[in-house]
């Protein structure tokens, strides 16, 4: 029997408080050899505590984590050896050129005196900062002072990397530069990304974990969560006549699950005028009854002037997680006064 390869990351019920306050808890998750995955999450959610630790620049307070098989506080020295890191502000000296900054990087991480020419030739390449090896630092612009984050993070070419926020305060070409550099990167390295920034997970990460108030709500493909929590797609009704009931009309229909009124604030692209009902109607994985929908409305009366499929968005997920989370949380909070003042 083959023994599996274990994961290039493993994070395991770790947890962090700061005085009184629990900054996260009991987080879970791994990350495969070659994966990016997108560590999303609020402000505030813990992200940044949790990479702070994964670089070994925090001590967990409970909890292990191991990076290409090193222990990430037992074994500091191996796992900075093994990992790139990028924090959300670049650790840059701008006096420096971004080649003499590299080379200083390079020598500082122990890329051996022989090797580091063909290093930072590597990572400068791989960053496309060709025309700026010259440059000091201060004189670039933020996306290329990004890019010059990236290239220190890799320059000794480590298993693994850990991004925290990499396209905050970019304008879009530069996000879309950022973007593409970090996916040429997948494959040959193991990398966090970590951001709340939507559409990037979706168009950057092969899998999603995501933390809210300092714990893992769900972790898996950007896919199967849009699947898992939101029930797969739906369509947008506009209609003439009573909103309820074209509502049990719909509700009756087989691969029907839900039908809600949009609010007009909620509406997209539409003008709404009198008489009009705006309806969503959300179908099971994996069935379309867009056809029957159209059928019964028509055949019970109804005039139907628009029918839009959409699909659910990693946001509608997020969402839902994030809000779910709050509204426990807010529940068990509520009940913990209501035991008190008793």
């Amino acid at each position: 029997m083959h023994n599996l390869p274990k994961p290039m990351i493993e994070v395991d019920h770790l947890s962090k408080i700061y005085g009184s306050t629990q900054a996260i808890t009991d987080v879970t998750f791994s990350v495969e050899a070659g994966e990016i995955l997108g560590f999303l999450g609020p402000n505030g959610a813990g992200k940044t505590t949790t990479m702070r630790i994964l670089a070994g620049y925090l001590p967990a307070t409970s909890g292990t984590a191991r990076i290409a098989g090193f222990d990430v506080h037992e074994q500091s020295l191996q796992v900075r050896q093994k990992i790139g890191y990028l924090p959300e502000t670049p650790p840059l000296y701008p006096e420096m050129t971004v080649e003499g900054f590299l080379y200083f990087v390079a020598r500082i991480k122990g890329v051996p005196a022989g090797d580091r020419t063909t290093k930072v030739k590597a990572a400068i390449e791989r960053c496309n900062l060709q025309d700026k090896r010259h440059v000091i630092i201060r004189k670039l612009s933020k996306g290329y002072r990004q890019r010059v984050g990236i290239a220190q993070a890799i320059v000794h070419d480590p298993p693994a990397i850990i991004l925290d926020e990499p396209t905050v305060g970019l304008d879009p070409r530069q996000i879309i530069e950022v973007r593409n550099l970090i996916k040429s990167l997948a494959g040959t390295h193991t990398i966090i990304l970590s951001t709340h920034i939507l559409p990037e997970v979706s168009m950057t990460c092969s899998r999603v974990t995501i933390i809210n108030r300092g714990k893992v709500v769900a972790t898996n493909t950007p896919e199967q969560l849009l699947t898992q929590l939101t029930g797969g797609s739906g369509y947008e009704l506009e209609i003439e006549g009573e909103a309820n009931l074209a509502k049990q009309v719909l509700l009756n229909l087989p691969g029907v699950s839900q039908v809600e009124s949009i609010p007009l604030a909620g509406m997209h692209g539409y003008s709404p005028k009198d008489n009009r009902a705006y309806l969503r109607v959300i179908s099971q994985p994996g069935v379309e009854p867009g056809k029957h929908i159209a059928a019964a409305l028509l055949h019970s009366g109804f005039d139907l002037y628009e029918m839009r499929r959409v699909s659910a968005t990693l946001e509608d997920v997020f969402l839902q997680l994030t809000t779910e989370e709050k509204n426990m949380q807010t529940e068990a909070d509520s009940t913990t006064n209501e035991e008190e003042a008793a």
